[in-house]
């Protein structure tokens, strides 16, 4: 008997193995070209054109910003490659999975809840950022910087149809993720170029010797728009380290590099960082210098490049939520493992093209971006020294699994200790928050450690 057309989808859908629950096999492992693309593709993004201009905004010097992208994009890339990728691989598990392992049922239930639905907000900045172009041809009245609720109906139409291309890639799984990115970046990567170079002239460079002059005079002048805070050199190389900490650092990017047949595949990152976080930086910022007022990204990209700008605007939001919504899909699968991946991705794209309807969400992204890495940072700590390092202290790996607790008391104090005491010095030094990741990670090795020696030794004298 034929199968009718919902029968064949959901049976398509099902087939769909993304291995959430278990290691990635051998068989499924990738190369190189894979993640150079997706990380390119990511990374060179919509985002790439709201924190390149707020860096104008923020009064930014030419010489800060470069010295601060080289360095802060070096230690990103590091971090990937040294942090992340060596602990995806001898696990071969999403960062959800192996938490559950570390942490017990209830605290990893408790993370995975709140590493999605930051995941969600990111991924919603994405589409924000990608509708802002859609709804041009449409002539759909763009947010500004003040608005923090959606500004039309035609708006939220917009919104949810970019977010209904993005989960369906998503649902697709990693490997379509990935083509995607590929098949995205070069042509990206060009119109982000060309568009600035378009520009230039606007600005007053006539010759290659004219920009320097007119990058200091004219662009990052150094001259904070009123009421935004004054960023200098250790303020762009430390956002451009920690932009991404919730993936690096925070160990969210296991379920990315988890398919890699090396660790080394963590260096892949560079291709995001330098042509995305460093190179499509400096190209937005000139495009804000020469868009006369305007905030929304299509809007400056199509007043650069045209229809092609506009366009690039759409796929680069595109490129970057696809993968954003795969790792929020893969969080909530580990909270709700009774659920098929893709009702569960489904569920995920939902609910952040509700939240891409609110853009005060791109207008505050700095912010934002620098908040979520800092929350999910000290349950990456936890995971490294987990994985990496508690054989050779003699603790037990996995202790959640292997003692059958669903709180494991000393990851679970690593996480709350560790942001409270960001938070006082935050308060009380006053050190602003894109600093806060550097002595936070520290503080969350350093109490894991101590309190997995303690709870673990405890147990062991119970035991006697």
């Amino acid at each position: 008997m034929a199968k009718t057309f919902k029968e064949r989808m959901d049976s398509r859908l099902e087939s769909i193995d993304e291995f959430e629950r278990e290691p990635v096999p051998g068989k499924e492992l990738k190369g190189w070209r894979g993640f150079l693309g997706m990380y390119a593709g990511e990374h060179t993004a919509g985002t790439e054109f709201v924190i390149g201009a707020l860096f104008v905004a923020h009064g930014v010097s030419a010489a800060d910003l470069i010295i601060g992208l080289i360095v802060g994009n070096l230690l990103a890339v590091m971090s990937w490659a040294f942090l992340c990728a060596p602990v995806a691989v001898k696990t071969r598990l999403t960062l959800y999975w192996q938490l559950k392992k570390i942490c017990g049922d209830k605290l990893a239930l408790m993370y995975n809840i709140v590493n999605a639905i930051m995941f969600c907000f990111l991924a919603g900045a994405m589409i924000t950022v990608a509708a802002t172009a859609v709804g041009l041809p449409f002539q759909i009245p763009m947010p500004g910087l003040d608005d923090w609720l959606p500004t039309s109906v035609g708006w939220i139409i917009t919104v949810f149809a970019v977010g209904s291309v993005i989960t369906v890639v998503a649902i697709a799984g990693y490997e379509y993720v990935a083509r995607f990115a590929n098949i995205s970046f070069p042509w990206m990567f060009l119109v982000f170029m060309a568009a600035a170079i378009a520009v230039l002239p606007s600005l007053g460079v006539s010759s290659v010797s004219d920009f320097w002059l007119v990058a200091q005079e004219r662009i990052w002048t150094g001259e904070a728009a009123e009421g935004l805070t004054q960023f200098t050199v250790w303020h762009v190389m430390f956002f451009a380290w920690f932009a991404n900490m919730a993936m690096h650092i925070g160990m969210s990017d296991m379920s990315i590099l988890r398919y890699a047949e090396s660790w080394k595949m963590g260096f892949s990152s560079a291709a995001g960082m330098f042509f995305g976080h460093f190179l499509a930086w400096i190209a937005s910022g000139i495009l804000m210098a020469a868009a006369a007022g305007a905030v929304a990204p299509g809007v400056i990209a199509f007043n650069s490049a045209g229809i092609a700008g506009a366009i690039c605007v759409v796929v680069a939001g595109w490129t970057t939520a696809n993968p954003t919504i795969y790792r929020a899909g893969l969080a909530f699968q580990a909270v709700t493992p009774n659920w098929k991946r893709w009702k569960v991705t489904l569920f995920t794209g939902l609910l952040t093209t509700i939240i891409a309807c609110f853009p005060a969400l791109v207008m505050n992204l700095l912010d934002f971006v620098a908040l979520y890495g800092l929350i999910l940072m000290p349950m990456g700590a936890v995971v490294f020294i987990d994985v990496m390092v508690f054989d050779k202290l003699n603790l037990i790996r996995n202790y959640g699994d292997q003692s059958g607790t669903a709180f494991n008391w000393a990851a679970g104090l690593t996480w709350f200790i560790t942001l409270g005491m960001c938070m006082v010095i935050n308060l009380v030094w006053e050190i602003e928050i894109f600093f806060l990741g550097l002595p936070g990670w520290f503080i969350a090795v350093l109490l894991y450690i101590v309190l997995s020696y303690l709870v673990q030794k405890r147990v062991k004298e119970q035991a006697k």
